[in-house]
């Protein structure tokens, strides 16, 4: 499938199908409001509707944001490396600061006519700590920042949402160490802290440290605490018929047990992404030694649009709701009544200016 026939899916996923209807009125006093489908007699044009939102999105270029979570060392930059094929040659990060830091590098890519800017967000230095309790709070502030930035472009009289820079995370990598017995205390808080927020894949570093036996009773367990827990970690959409059989089948892998490497070994007459140990060689796109393969399909191109959904409609939604809450705006008055955006905004400026009376 290319480029062009993925983006052309994901219009038509959005659209829903097109649907040639018309609204019919039994009465100059009532509406239906079913809408009455009709059979078009002859070629009217509105089906290339698709093909031309494919091709402004194409010139539009699309934005996709990774936020990696996992301690020093776990193989976070590798990873990122090997699941899109180049080397961002990231910059060493001092590890010897007080508290968890955020870093923020944002790519251009292209494959064939499709580009892509890409934000990759470090976290350097999570899980150094001695005192670890607050390790998750920097994050949760960033992702909140992202979403505040947002709102408060919305809010603008004079928006530029159509070229404005989209930096909220789409999706959190959550990266858990192999240690084939559970998760740490550390890990349990800060997806529960997040989980409201971000779409989590939890990801299992390192799988070639334990054996395929051990992987599959780790798995087991990391789902069964997270249940136990009431963390929710993203699930593909199984809604779309055309890829609701993969999706199924794929989030009963999760977590994904991956593997990192750019290098290149030869293995009889090709060459292959590998880790070479004394005993042997683990291939990374191969599907028998661990689940990179399946992770690079569903995060990049099976589901990376709904991943983009959903933190519009769900994790920003949320917060949204939230902050306009707390500034004063509701929808329905203390009667019940439907409330009209300028008294939103009536009530909000009072509300201001009794605070501002106060602090004076």
């Amino acid at each position: 499938m290319t480029s062009s026939d993925v983006a052309r899916h994901t219009i038509y996923q959005s659209l829903g199908g097109i649907k040639t209807c018309s609204t019919s009125q039994s009465s100059k006093e009532e509406k239906d409001d079913t809408p009455r489908c009709l059979n078009i007699t002859g070629h009217v044009g509105f089906e290339s509707l698709p093909d031309q939102l494919v091709n402004r999105s194409i010139q539009q270029g699309f934005c996709f944001n990774i936020l990696c979570v996992g301690e020093t060392g776990i193989g976070k930059s590798t990873l990122i490396d090997t699941l899109f094929n180049t080397n961002f040659d990231d910059l060493e990060s001092s590890h010897f600061h007080p508290n968890v830091r955020l870093k923020a590098q944002t790519y251009e890519l292209q494959e064939s006519s499709v580009r892509l800017k890409l934000t990759i967000v470090n976290t350097v230095g999570f899980g150094d700590q001695i005192n670890k309790e607050a390790s998750y709070q920097p994050i949760v502030d960033y992702i909140d920042a992202q979403f505040e930035a947002y709102l408060q472009e919305e809010l603008k009289i004079k928006r530029s949402l159509f070229n404005y820079h989209d930096s909220r995370i789409h999706a959190c990598l959550y990266f858990i160490s192999p240690t084939g017995h559970s998760l740490k205390t550390l890990d349990l808080l800060t997806m529960k802290s997040l989980d409201s927020k971000v779409n989590i894949i939890p990801v299992i570093a390192k799988a070639d440290t334990i054996s395929k036996t051990e992987l599959q009773k780790f798995k087991i367990k990391l789902m069964s605490e997270l249940v136990s827990n009431g963390v929710q970690i993203y699930q593909f959409p199984t809604d779309d018929e055309t890829i609701s059989q993969i999706n199924s089948s794929m989030n009963g892998h999760l977590p994904f047990a991956v593997v990192g490497s750019m290098e290149e070994v030869k293995l009889g007459n090709k060459m292959v992404k590998a880790r070479q140990y004394p005993w042997g060689i683990v291939q990374v796109e191969n599907e028998n030694h661990c689940d990179f393969v399946k992770l690079r399909e569903m995060l990049i191109c099976t589901n990376m649009e709904d991943l983009r959904e959903q933190t519009h409609t769900r994790h920003y939604e949320l917060y949204r709701r939230c902050k306009l809450e707390e500034m004063g705006f509701k929808d329905v008055s203390p009667e019940n009544k439907p409330v009209r955006s300028l008294e939103n905004i009536q009530r909000f400026v009072g509300l201001f200016l009794g605070q501002e009376e106060q602090r004076s």
